[in-house]
């Protein structure tokens, strides 16, 4: 029987990954140690052994060391960062946008959810989805222990303090927009609103009147070979804006329609609805009406204040929803009825706006619609 220990099963090798943007392995233990390696963001790495709150790994260079257990997540976490990435492959585009600085992509929203892949600052990725949660506040302190009161006389009660009868009701707590984002790689994780910047068109950036923009789509081009852009080619936008505010049940209250005005060769609004509890993503196509093709956009609005928030997510989910679609007829645009209809299926999702030239010619009507 003593031979029989030759046969047990080998244990499953076990990996950890890195999620710290970098760090070194140590060769012990101990107060003063020698580096054996650097790893980086996103490295896998085989587990030999634990101490404490250090693990013992080695690279797949054959490099042995010792690093801190909060620099590198588990295969259980990184296995929910490819289910994420999995589940929203296919989810529809409702924007691009740029990071503003160096950001990690969590598994879910907020800042003290876990967090693996770090992208660096510029990088460039699709705006899938929002949600509003709680901002993290600092440590409080304890609560004083309240002073005990006597009973009056003839009563079982103590009295009410006057600290308690002035307690004012507490706050709602402040909210953090996080968006659901996809990476050229197909990597999906959420990422705070504050580090990213929505990829809006230079030609239309300051047109927004101190509202934020939330998506900008081309609807078409306009011929005008005395204008700035390429070809002579000028581009007609859709925009949605919203408030600076974050946590908002809605995801724009604002639409604007900016036409391209051939004479005085600048934009003009030709189209603006205000006080709108708007939901994305947005559609845009093409109709074709009295023999042409016309530009034919899209929208959902809540019908109501009833909106419920997922406890999950924080996504915001409206009990009912009205859809509301508009065709543009020269620079007219006219709203299709009744209000529920939607775009035949020639209209696909909405494409973010490409970035256009950063100068052009000041802002007749239009010669020629493409």
């Amino acid at each position: 029987m003593a031979g029989c220990g030759r046969f047990s099963t080998k244990p499953a090798p076990e990996y950890v990954y890195v999620s710290a943007k970098g760090t070194y392995l140590r060769d012990r233990l101990a107060a003063v140690s020698n580096r054996t390696a650097e790893v980086s963001n996103g490295q896998k790495l085989l587990v030999l052994g634990r101490a404490r709150r250090f693990v013992k790994v080695k690279t797949d260079k054959g490099e042995i060391g010792w690093l801190d257990e909060r620099a590198v997540i588990d295969q259980q976490a990184f296995d929910q960062f490819r289910a994420l990435s999995a589940q929203h492959e296919h989810d529809p585009v409702i924007v691009s946008a740029v990071l503003r600085d160096d950001a990690y992509l969590h598994i879910a929203p907020g800042r003290q959810t876990g967090h693996y892949y770090l992208l660096p600052e510029n990088t460039k990725f699709q705006l899938l989805a929002r949600a509003s949660v709680p901002k993290p506040g600092p440590p409080q302190a304890l609560p004083a222990p309240k002073a005990r009161v006597k009973p009056a006389t003839g009563t079982g009660k103590a009295p009410a303090t006057s600290a308690e009868a002035a307690a004012p009701a507490p706050l709602p707590p402040v909210l953090q927009d996080w968006y659901l984002v996809r990476d050229s790689q197909g990597r999906a994780g959420w990422v705070w609103a504050h580090m990213l910047d929505v990829d809006i068109p230079n030609e239309i950036s300051g047109l927004a009147e101190g509202q934020r923009y939330v998506g900008a789509y081309v609807l078409r081009t306009v011929d005008d070979p005395e204008s700035s852009f390429p070809n002579g080619k000028a581009p007609e936008y859709l925009a949605l804006m919203n408030s600076w505010k974050e946590g908002l049940p809605y995801d724009f209250d604002q639409v604007r329609v900016f036409t391209w005005n051939t004479r005085r060769h600048r934009y003009e609004t030709a189209f603006r609805q205000r006080n709108l509890q708007g939901y994305l993503p947005v559609t845009v196509g093409t109709q074709f009406f009295d023999r042409q093709t016309e530009p034919v956009f899209s929208y959902k609005v809540s019908t109501d204040d009833d909106v419920a928030i997922d406890p999950q997510t924080g996504s915001a989910r409206p009990a009912r929803l009205e859809t509301e679609t508009y065709r543009m007829e020269g620079v007219l645009v006219k709203k299709l009825e009744p209000p529920s209809v939607t775009p035949p299926p020639a209209a696909v999702a909405a494409k973010p706006a490409a970035p256009g030239p950063k100068n052009h010619k000041a802002g007749t009507r239009h010669k020629k619609h493409h």
